[in-house]
């Protein structure tokens, strides 16, 4: 319990320190319904971090609670798929109604991290998730292998706004 504190804690501070002038593009999308966006989404892909090191299968639950908030549940398997099982809850929340692919998500407290949606499948079955750090990148996936189009989509879609795609790790799935 004390590492994953820890780790979460770390996001955090990695999050809110300031990127130094980054150059990513971190226009969020400009159509997006909350509603559509719940539900489980696999983790394709992400850059390495120190609170998801090691982990395989992960997935992201999300459940919109009626007071207007987004219960978060992430989870993962320790280093391989039949490893340890690991969970963490947090929060969702949006930021502003005009820019309703930004939302902030928080594990810790009321700190809260940047939660950009980039790129967004028409029917939501992909999307691109960042920061306003080119440290954090995200790809899902509503089911656990993606479509080597969908896959070769983003991917340009992360390098046309400025990631270094060359860093993504590509997480193992329970098929």
């Amino acid at each position: 319990m004390k590492k994953l504190f820890l780790n979460i804690l770390g996001f955090f501070v990695f999050v809110a320190t300031p990127a130094c002038k980054s150059q990513i593009d971190t226009t969020t999308v400009k159509e997006f319904d909350l509603n559509r966006f719940m539900g489980r989404w696999y983790e394709a892909a992400r850059f390495d971090h120190r609170f998801e090191r090691g982990l395989v299968g992960c997935t992201a639950d999300y459940y919109l609670q009626p007071e207007g908030w987004v219960k978060v549940v992430n989870s993962g398997y320790e280093n391989n798929l039949n490893g340890k099982f690991k969970q963490s809850e947090g929060k969702a929340r949006r930021t502003n109604e005009n820019t309703p692919g930004k939302l902030e998500v928080s594990f810790f407290w009321n700190f809260y991290a940047d939660y950009n949606i980039l790129e967004l499948a028409p029917d939501y079955r992909y999307a691109l998730i960042g920061s306003k750090s080119d440290k954090y990148l995200w790809i899902l996936s509503r089911t656990p292998k993606l479509s080597e189009e969908d896959k070769s989509h983003l991917i340009m879609a992360a390098k046309r706004r400025g990631y270094n795609t060359d860093k993504l790790l590509w997480i193992e799935q329970k098929q």
